[in-house]
């Protein structure tokens, strides 16, 4: 059994014992850090604490009645740590946090994470080392002892984290804008003692900026505010602590911390815990796959194609179909192997995505009978979960290809595929956290070689002998499901062959997807062993959104609408299922609000941080069906009343309506029975079933 090495024991981490010790007569736990977080220079006198007043502000003469100053982003400086004093029960937390970094002048921030690894199994840092900032997606945890949720803004009153009142605050450093977010304790481990809190934005943060994280009110469930630990305590009060000289370290910045959350409203007296992180640069976010992506497609030219091959051409396969295709295409590999378990990112010595050869991409292709009097569009499918691009075969889009008269193909998304299922389970069961960058450089591949099926579907296949005549390539689109709707976010933001795609039963981040999933339930059985700790598991969870993001869409939605250099904007449709088990509607919400798009009535309800459309809409929104299930569990826990209406929502004829005529002409419609999207025979609900009572 594994025991977190982040726990605090009478005052004192192990970790801090492992790697610096606490107490007078040891080493401080500041890990002896030459790093800093930028080049300039506070000119902070560490031996000097400001004076304290009754209420405990402090009247070092700074600009704000709560005492502090603000400094110019050029001179803010801090330790780099392995452990925080200022979480006093868990010193990984609170994360993300500046404090886990270090200076980095080639970064476009100007930093570069350094963060905390002693719980993974070989320590290794390797695989963030490549970020230059956290995710501007994932959860922000902190762990405090007997904390409850009371007062908490939720996911059902966003609006809430904007009071003046919120015990829980998150503003832009530079403006003192208040972020909206919903929090919540974690639910989805075992130990009712040892649940974090989990801050979550409404939409994914800002690249490259830096945010300020308050509590103040947060109590105990005898109603009892929570008491700040000793460390920030003393940053707070001005008065002395001479367990950690971190702590005199950050005298100046925190004066900057308290001066912004000063103006902003929040009074340093009332604090019980606050601090400060750095959100990634989309540079670092998605360099790497656009890199890909345009060294290709340079070396391609504007019409070229990867080689392919068509191995089999079946041509009395099922009803309806003309031909139903196996190929294959030969791609550009960055990968050091193809394998799952040897496909880390091949880099030359400067760290550069460097090409390593070429691999062989399966992939798959249905021409309906009706391409023969009038050529099919293309349709690029997205699988579902650690699928196969060989879905396409499935009824549904054997439908859609014979109703509407699409060309449908798909290849395997690699990382999250059929033949990535084993590797995952054995790294998951191992614990080796590091290891799963595997899986999340072989996604970027998987992203570069969606991108070249397209180039090989359209100037490929639709001008081969075998097929010329039936496909028309000047149309073409994307049209994904579940994985593939979630993945197709990085699709959409990065095509440059595609302008209009469909995403469904879709979410980001995975952050927020997995616990609220039964998918996932096997995998954190799995990881428990490990991490039987629930805060050592949030905070696994919390670090592996930062590789998640260079291959997921929280890391990529934002710039559908906004373009990558180099790439058209894009437009989107999202369609959700309300009580998914699967995909939560928490994670459609936050990607359609990260894209920009808007909410298309269908009569069902309103949704937090919408613009509202009625009837028709031109541009990319977001569409919810109703299937007759009880509300959602309020905690991060998944859906399991009823049956599970995540594979209804596409077989819908007003879905499918819908669908291919905004592929068609960019307007996205309800087709719904007098425009109310609600199907509740299909939810198949016993009378009166509710959601289970689990968040207590």
């Amino acid at each position: 059994m594994v025991t977190s090495a982040y726990r605090t024991i009478a005052g004192c981490s192990l970790l801090a014992l492992a790697v610096a010790g606490c107490g007078d007569d040891l080493p401080s736990s500041s890990g002896g850090s030459t790093g800093t977080a930028s080049t300039g220079s506070t000119g902070s006198d560490p031996g000097t604490t400001a004076a304290v007043d009754d209420t405990g502000d402090t009247t070092d003469g700074g600009g704000s009645s709560d005492g502090g100053s603000p400094l110019d982003p050029e001179e803010l400086e801090w330790p780099t740590l392995d452990c925080d004093p200022i979480a006093a029960d868990y010193c990984a937390f609170p994360f993300p946090s500046n404090v886990f970094t270090v200076a980095d002048a080639n970064t476009p921030t100007g930093r570069r994470l350094q963060i905390p690894v002693d719980i993974f199994t070989n320590g290794d840092n390797e695989p963030w080392s490549y970020s230059d900032g956290f995710s501007p997606s994932s959860a922000v945890m902190v762990f405090l002892e007997g904390a409850t949720e009371t007062g908490f803004p939720t996911h059902l009153d966003i609006g809430a984290s904007l009071a003046d009142d919120s015990p829980i605050v998150l503003i832009d450093a530079e403006t003192g804008e208040h972020i909206a977010h919903w929090s919540e304790l974690d639910f989805s481990g075992m130990d009712p003692e040892r649940r974090s809190i989990f801050i979550r934005p409404a939409t994914r943060l800002p690249a490259g900026r830096r945010y300020i994280v308050a509590l103040r009110n947060v109590v105990d469930a005898a109603g009892e505010p929570l008491p700040a630990s000793p460390a920030f305590a003393a940053l707070r009060d001005g008065t002395e602590y001479p367990d950690d000289d971190s702590i005199e370290a950050r005298r100046e910045l925190y004066g900057d911390i308290f001066y912004r959350l000063a103006d902003a409203g929040v009074a340093r007296a009332d604090l019980q815990i606050a601090w400060d992180f750095h959100t990634g640069s989309d540079e670092s976010i998605t360099g790497q796959v656009l890199q890909m992506r345009d060294e290709v497609f340079a070396d391609l030219g504007d019409e070229g194609f990867p080689p392919y091959t068509i191995d089999i051409a079946e041509t009395d396969w099922n009803e309806g179909i003309t031909y139903r295709i196996e190929g294959t295409m030969e791609v550009p590999l960055y990968l050091v192997d193809p394998a799952p378990n040897a496909s880390r990112i091949n880099r030359d010595a400067d760290g550069t995505p460097t090409v390593n050869g070429t691999m062989e991409v399966p992939f798959w292709m249905i021409i309906p009978e009706s391409a023969m009097t009038e050529p099919a569009p293309l349709m690029q499918h997205g699988h579902g979960l650690l699928g196969s691009g060989s879905q396409i075969e499935g009824s549904h889009f054997r439908e859609i290809a014979t109703t509407y008269n699409y060309a449908v193909f798909g290849v395997d998304w690699i990382g999250m595929a059929g033949i990535d299922q084993l590797f995952i389970a054995a790294t998951v069961t191992e614990g080796n956290t590091e290891g799963l960058a595997h899986m999340t450089d072989r996604m970027q591949q998987g992203a570069l070689n969606q991108l070249l099926a397209m180039r090989v579907a359209r100037y490929g296949l639709a001008n081969d002998p075998l097929l010329m005549g039936l496909i028309d390539a000047d149309q073409r689109y994307y049209y994904g499901i579940s994985q593939g709707g979630i993945l197709g976010g990085v699709y959409m933001a990065t095509t440059t062959e595609v302008e209009r795609g469909v995403l469904d039963v879709l979410g980001q981040p995975y952050n927020t997807l997995l616990t609220r999933s039964v998918d996932f339930d096997p995998f954190f059985d799995l990881m428990r062993v490990r991490f039987p700790d629930p805060v050592d598991l949030a905070y696994v969870l919390g670090v592996l959104q930062i590789l998640w993001d260079r291959a997921e869409p929280a890391g990529y939605s934002h710039r559908i609408r906004d373009p990558l250099p180099g790439t058209m904007a894009h437009e989107v449709l999202m369609t959700a299922a309300l009580g998914d088990h699967q995909v939560t509607t928490l994670g459609a919400h936050h990607m359609a609000r990260s894209v920009g798009a808007v909410h298309l009535d269908s009569g069902l309800r309103e949704i937090w941080g919408f613009e509202t459309a009625t009837g028709s809409h031109e541009g990319s929104a977001l569409v919810e069906y109703d299937f007759g299930l009880p509300e959602d569990p309020v905690c991060n826990l998944p859906q399991t009343a009823c049956d599970d209406p995540h594979g209804d929502l596409r077989r819908l004829p007003s879905a499918r309506q819908q669908i291919d005529e905004f592929l068609r002409t960019g307007v996205i419609t309800n087709h719904c029975p007098d425009g109310v999207c609600s199907f509740p025979d299909l939810g198949q609900c016993g009378r009166g079933e509710q959601t289970p009572d689990v968040c207590n």
